[in-house]
């Protein structure tokens, strides 16, 4: 029998730096994932990458590590004038922009790049929107070599006149697919006018739709496509299953499946903001302490929301598709399409989101009769029938504790009627107006009345002249 010599490679064989190695090593990463793998050598080389890998499998540091070793190699060896002028004041230009669909996922971009070249000496800083821009603009004065933006954001600072982006040497775009989701497509239009031509692009998306391949075609020069999964491929640890259920009862079935105690970390996907809001606010009525994110919390909000998920007694956390891609999350043993999405691919990523670092998770989908036709589009997308049961019956405890809130709407409004009608008498204003008539009148013709008004005019009796005729 002939043996099946499998060498596995290492962040050694890379040719990375010692500072990176080092940084790489104090943070326990050893071993390249498949798209940092493939990725890494042709981006050292400085040739344009378009890779196409889903969430969670590494794609950060696929362009992060390139970035910051090219960087640090035009730091060490300084091949131009002003490079070395540069070199000798000691002054840093932005050499690589970094742009992100999220706030959120800036950050942990942000994050990333502090952890992998805390040895280099090179700045970063991370610049979005939602937030005052005092201390963004005060850390592009003081000087970064990478920059990571939402495009939002980025453009109105240039047009400030605080970001000057003619030294750029690195662009990357992360989550490509989700920008133009976004409606993002004239900001990058605008961002990569102003970005030197000759430069070297990295392209990362989570699906390669046809627009994605047209812009490739655009902005990068023969680029080396790197694909590690198939798009439509789910994990092999999630243990699918879909609830036959009409969509007036999918609130009942959640509050009754989150009500096992064994389940742990939650997260339960919503096709619209008003709806999470919604999901939220009914699980926390049914007694489940449940919390909602999307594109119209406030920054503080959505930190404070992640804040706590990531706790030792995390929420169940409510999420649009939107939000919840630029977000890091772990440890999730449950996920919940609440709603079907309209594009099939979105459910590949949603499940995505549990059974994370070989740990195993569950997926669990609520379709309704009018949903039918999209869960085919999904089947027919992964290849694979999806397990179709119906939805279990609640008990009696449970259907009288998640009967209609507009019935305790109601209810709550008759017992508060009362109340405002005992309020409103005991205030003074209020019980001069109930004085009696003759009391009214007595107040009008007294001593007390106002100078200068006139008391009530009396009335004057007229009779009907009749006339007899004798």
């Amino acid at each position: 029998m002939k043996e099946c010599n499998t060498t596995i490679m290492k962040f050694e064989d890379l040719s990375l730096s010692k500072p990176l190695l080092r940084s790489l090593e104090t943070a326990g990463y050893e071993t390249p994932t498949p798209i940092q793998e493939q990725t890494i050598p042709p981006a050292l080389k400085g040739r344009d990458v378009v890779g196409c890998a889903q969430t969670g499998t590494g794609k950060t540091a696929a362009f992060a590590l390139p970035t910051l070793q090219r960087i640090l190699d035009a730091e060490n060896r300084p091949n131009t004038g002003s490079a070395k002028r540069r070199q000798r004041s000691g002054r840093r230009v932005i050499q690589a922009l970094i742009l992100s669909p999220t706030r959120e996922l800036a950050g942990q971009i942000g994050e990333s790049l502090e952890t992998y070249g805390a040895r280099t000496g090179l700045k970063s800083t991370v610049i979005f929107g939602g937030v005052k821009q005092h201390s963004q603009v005060k850390a592009l004065q003081r000087g970064v070599n990478i920059l990571v933006a939402t495009p939002g954001r980025l453009l109105d600072l240039v047009n400030q006149g605080f970001v000057n982006l003619a030294s750029v040497k690195i662009l990357v775009l992360d989550e490509a697919d989700q920008m133009l989701d976004m409606g993002f497509l004239p900001d990058l239009h605008k961002i990569v006018a102003q970005v030197p031509e000759e430069r070297q692009t990295l392209m990362f998306s989570a699906t390669m739709a046809p627009e994605i391949r047209s812009l490739a075609q655009q902005w990068l020069r023969r680029p080396t496509e790197v694909e590690t999964n198939p798009e439509a491929s789910t994990p092999e640890l999630i243990s699918q299953l879909v609830y036959s259920v009409d969509r007036k009862r999918k609130q009942k079935v959640v509050t009754q499946l989150l009500m096992d105690p064994k389940r742990t970390k939650t997260l339960i996907f919503s096709r619209t903001k008003r709806g999470a809001d919604k999901i939220a606010r009914r699980l926390t009525r049914d007694g489940i302490y449940a919390l909602s994110i999307h594109g119209d919390k406030t920054q503080a909000t959505r930190r404070a929301v992640m804040k706590k998920f990531s706790s030792k007694r995390p929420p169940v956390l409510v999420a649009t598709d939107l939000a919840a891609r630029g977000l890091d999350f772990s440890g999730i043993s449950l996920v919940i399409n609440y709603d079907l999405p309209n594009n099939p691919e979105v459910y590949v990523h949603r499940i995505g989101r549990t059974a994370r670092a070989g740990a195993s998770g569950q997926a669990i989908t609520l379709c309704s009769h009018d949903e039918r036709p999209l869960l085919r589009q999904i089947e027919k997308l992964t290849g694979q029938r999806v397990p179709t049961e119906k939805a279990p019956m609640g008990s009696q405890e449970l259907r009288a504790m998640t009967r209609k809130p507009e019935a305790n709407e109601q209810e709550s409004a008759v017992e508060e009627k009362p109340v405002e009608r005992r309020k409103k008498s005991r205030h003074p204003k209020w019980r001069a107006r109930r004085k009696s008539k003759s009391a009214r009148g007595a107040a009008g013709n007294g001593s007390s009345r106002r100078k200068g008004t006139k008391g009530p005019r009396k009335k004057k009796k007229t009779g009907k002249r009749v006339t007899v005729n004798s």
